[in-house]
């Protein structure tokens, strides 16, 4: 199993920007971490995902150009930075961790982020 600890939310201007940092711990071995998102009344939807070996990485539509995500082998983070927030942009912010791809078998407890318009 893997731990994941989420970092760096709080509450911004629309226009403004935050980095989300992920630390990861236990079982490191992982192929590919994502970022999630649940705003309130809504389902859980996918942000961005990086694999970890090769650092390709997929976005959100909703979030191209806008949202970076990387990683830090080394350190095993991964981090989300995140320009240009909209208030729709508002929710609690998960990352999660999986061995096979496409498939997310750890997750983090998640981070609020706040965009006021």
């Amino acid at each position: 199993q893997v731990q994941l600890v989420e970092s760096g939310g709080g509450l911004v201007q629309a226009g403004g920007s935050l980095r989300l940092s992920c630390a990861a711990s236990g079982r490191t071995f992982k192929r590919h971490m994502g970022w999630f998102r649940q705003a309130p009344g809504k389902e859980r939807e996918f942000v961005a995902n990086i694999r970890w070996g090769d650092g390709s990485t997929k976005y959100a539509d909703s979030v191209k150009g806008r949202f970076t995500i990387s990683r830090d082998s080394a350190k095993n983070m991964m981090y989300l930075q995140m320009n240009s927030l909209k208030p729709e942009d508002t929710a609690v912010y998960y990352c999660a961790a999986g061995v096979n791809l496409g498939k997310y078998d750890d997750w983090g407890q998640g981070t609020q982020v706040t965009v006021s318009s």
